[in-house]
């Protein structure tokens, strides 16, 4: 792993990524979209992570793609860079926090956008400025942008390449939360725990839920909740659920699988 990602060391099921390349506003240059990628691809594979915050370092979120850097490869294996950490981040079962400092512009921004949920501060600066580099969306931006703010203010925001702050982002439904700077860490790390500690199994099902139903008719929708739901009823953490709230206490939910063996042997 280079050191333009930081992982943190994940505590109560919650890991971080940060961007780390803070003289460059953590601009993106080939080396981090594969350390990206990477990073991306080992929070799928470990069960033990259980939600993700993806934040930069020195105080800006990321200021999009490194232009600066040049490259003798066809741009077409440029963009699969960009590609597969797109479909990595979107594909990903757990909860997604972006926690942005600074400006978040470009690649940047779709690369918050891309998670589930956007924790900004009132300094934040968001920009799709792909037009004033002579390029076109990407990163996912053309299919996110619509869905989060309509076809009209995503051609704004995409054609004219404005600059707009937190507190716009927020009422365009493109920032969930504006926090002071001083407490924007301990506000996501209670929130990354909350996620964490929910039913993993059945989050994970909710967000694909959630991503695909936009593009579903309501029975498609319905068929595939019914589908999902039977799952979640096959693991242990109904049960917890149904009796912590019996019991009035907090549920420790584990995602195990109702009928493992373990649970075979002690009914035995």
């Amino acid at each position: 792993m280079t050191d333009s990602v930081l992982l943190s060391d994940d505590r109560d099921g919650v890991r971080t990524l940060t961007l780390n390349r803070p003289r460059r506003k953590n601009a993106i240059d080939p080396a981090l979209w594969i350390a990206l990628r990477d990073a991306l691809d080992a929070v799928d594979h470990d069960r033990g992570v259980r939600a993700l915050v993806i934040t930069g370092s020195g105080g800006s979120f990321c200021s999009g793609a490194d232009i600066s850097v040049s490259e003798d490869i066809h741009p077409r294996y440029k963009l699969q860079r960009l590609t597969d950490v797109a479909l990595a981040l979107h594909e990903l079962s757990i909860p997604t926090v972006a926690k942005v400092t600074g400006v978040a512009a470009g690649a940047g921004w779709n690369l918050a956008l891309g998670c589930d949920l956007v924790v900004a501060t009132p300094e934040s600066t968001f920009c799709q400025i792909f037009s004033k580099r002579g390029l076109s969306i990407d990163l996912g931006g053309s299919w996110l942008l619509p869905k989060l703010v309509g076809l009209q203010q995503a051609k704004r925001l995409a054609l004219l390449a404005e600059t707009i702050d937190a507190a716009e982002a927020r009422a365009l439904n493109l920032v969930t939360w504006v926090v002071p700077g001083a407490e924007i860490d301990a506000f996501v790390a209670d929130l990354a725990r909350r996620l964490a500690a929910g039913p993993p199994l059945a989050l994970a099902q909710t967000k694909a839920l959630l991503n695909e139903g936009a593009d579903r008719t309501l029975r498609d929708a319905l068929a595939n909740e019914a589908r999902a739901q039977i799952g979640n009823f096959a693991t242990a953490d109904a049960a917890t659920a149904y009796a912590a709230f019996a019991e009035r206490r907090e549920p420790s939910f584990t995602g195990r699988w109702a009928l493992s063996k373990s649970d075979q042997r002690q009914s035995e």
